[in-house]
């Protein structure tokens, strides 16, 4: 991403500081992860301060011998901190995955320790200097959202320290995009993720009107719409199907250059008194599958679906099956994914194992980073879908298919493979 675009998100998220995500230019980034194992723990152990009792000299030798071996062998225990901002660690979405991703990592390594810090108002200076307070107390520190862009400077200062940066990348003072040698920063395509969405709702509408809902058009908002139009016009064309996006003109976006994106735009990551108005006026339109990038505004949209008769839901971020429950039913058809837990563990095992390296990074298919939901039990997309979309995500995978992007210099309209 060019440095003056770079300076407009920035200015942007500071005028809008609450949640939301990073872009993902690939052309000023890497597309690697570090690669480890990726299992998946459901378990919530507390982080524990331990009262250490008083040592003799032998004792003080012994413990000194054995730290040095352990970190000899990539073992040492790490100090971990989460920060988020503002909804904590357990939210069920963004912050939660993440956490997630440390969590399976102690599994693996017993002997490190976790302590979450909610900076609780979303505003990126107090986000930065809730780090800042932390910073001397930790070996390794997950920051997660776009608030945290500003911790370059902390990091700089603290090369003892690690840092784990999830949808953002560093910057300097100015807003320019920088790379520092101890923070892994990781963005995502949410592009292809929105792709997978879109191919799910044009293949399973039966009204052919289909939406897209969106919080406020940051460039990760915008990836997901862009990708979502692009599924619905690649199914379109390959099916011979004519399913159209219905977009209400009174909440079209505009994008952190000042660029029209179209979609439906509510405002806010936390108005879901809006979100339900603009999701029974797409119902109302004949709407019959929403797909949902909003944050906490999105729940409104979900409460509409909810609601109505023979609506489904399209979730975003994480998997968001549990939250579609409505009495005996289920209204959510399948969720999009950012795979943040697995690149967070992976992050922290390189760290033990001695092969971090800072670097900003967008994660793709190509290393499993998105996706969307297809287990039985979690979704509701048929054999038949989940077949055209498994087949789309190879082509995805392969760069074959390369969905639109809020700065990738493709639009919705000029989309082709």
């Amino acid at each position: 991403m060019k440095k003056k675009v770079l300076a407009l998100i920035l200015s942007s998220v500071m005028a809008l500081s609450l949640f939301g995500c990073g872009n993902s230019d690939a052309q000023s980034s890497t597309n690697e992860a570090p690669a480890e194992d990726t299992t998946e723990s459901t378990d919530t152990p507390e982080a524990e301060a331990e009262e250490e009792a008083p040592e003799t000299e032998t004792d003080a030798e012994s413990t000194d011998e054995s730290a040095e071996a352990a970190e000899a062998t990539g073992d040492a225990a790490l100090k971990i901190a989460i920060v988020s901002s503002p909804s904590g660690v357990d939210d069920g979405s963004f912050n939660e995955d993440n956490y997630n991703g440390i969590l399976t990592f102690i599994e693996s390594h017993p002997d490190c320790t976790v302590t979450p810090v909610q900076e609780p108002t979303g505003d990126v200076t107090a986000a930065v200097q809730a780090v800042a307070d932390i910073v001397a107390d930790y070996d390794a520190i997950v920051c997660c959202g776009f608030q945290f862009a500003g911790i370059a400077t902390i990091a700089q200062e603290n090369p003892d320290v690690d840092f784990i940066l999830v949808d953002s990348f560093p910057t300097d003072a100015e807003g320019n995009e920088v790379t520092v040698d101890n923070i892994y920063a990781m963005q995502f395509a949410e592009q292809e993720s929105g792709f997978f969405a879109g191919m799910a709702a044009a293949l399973e509408t039966t009204t052919n009107k289909v939406a897209v809902v969106n919080g406020i058009a940051y460039p990760s908002n915008v990836n997901y719409q862009y990708g979502f139009e692009c599924g619905v016009k690649y199914v379109n064309e390959t099916e011979g199907t004519s399913v159209e996006i219905v977009e209400l003109a009174s909440y079209a976006g505009t994008d952190v250059t000042g660029a029209d994106v179209g979609g439906n735009y509510i405002g806010s990551f936390a108005d879901e008194a809006t979100g339900k108005v603009v999701g029974n006026a797409l119902i109302a339109e004949g709407v019959d599958i929403v797909f949902v990038a909003a944050g906490a505004s999105g729940n409104g949209v979900l409460t509409a679906v909810k609601e109505a008769e023979g609506v489904s839901f399209i979730g975003c971020d994480v998997d968001q099956y549990d939250d579609g429950a409505n009495g005996d039913a289920n209204v959510v058809l399948t969720s999009a994914l950012k795979v943040m837990h697995l690149n967070v563990e992976r992050s922290l095992n390189s760290i033990v194992d001695g092969t971090f390296k800072g670097a900003n990074v967008v994660l793709q298919a190509d290393t499993d980073s998105t996706g969307y939901v297809k287990e039985d039990g979690r979704c509701q997309l048929s054999a038949e879908t989940i077949s055209k979309i498994d087949a789309a995500y190879e082509q995805v995978k392969g760069g074959t298919i390369v969905p639109a992007a809020n700065f990738n210099g493709v639009t919705p309209e000029d989309f082709a493979w």
